[in-house]
């Protein structure tokens, strides 16, 4: 009985740090996509002069290699924040700019309309 229960809440762990993995991969990919534009410009402004650069030495693949590159590191540094986010302890639910992804919705000021000074506050 107690081995049967250690295995299921070991198996409800894994579950768990593998789904807080693929959140944080997902809303590593968006954040990097949507709010990270200006950099994924910058990287490509680089990787064609790059590309420029290396084509005397390498004609055939200069290309080939540069735009693998510079997908792998993209890649590879979402992976990595993922796995460092989920291997401390940080799941997505508890991040307070994260409300858009559960859902949540911000809590906005509330109406004051003319009259209620007047007569909100009678007692």
């Amino acid at each position: 009985m107690v081995s049967a229960q250690s295995s299921n809440l070991g198996k409800t762990y894994s579950l768990l740090m593998i789904k807080s993995f693929l959140i944080w991969t997902f809303t590593l990919a968006v954040c990097l996509l949507v709010v990270g534009f200006p950099l994924v410009v910058l990287m490509a402004t680089v990787g064609c002069l790059l590309s420029i650069v290396l084509q005397s030495v390498m004609p055939v693949s200069a290309v080939l290699l540069v735009a693998g590159g510079l997908i792998m590191f993209n890649v590879m540094a979402v992976v990595l924040a993922a796995g460092v986010l989920t291997l401390k302890g940080v799941h997505p639910s508890e991040v307070k700019w994260l409300s858009w992804l559960h859902g949540e919705a911000d809590k906005m000021q509330t109406t004051v309309y003319a009259a209620c000074p007047l007569t909100c506050e009678i007692k």
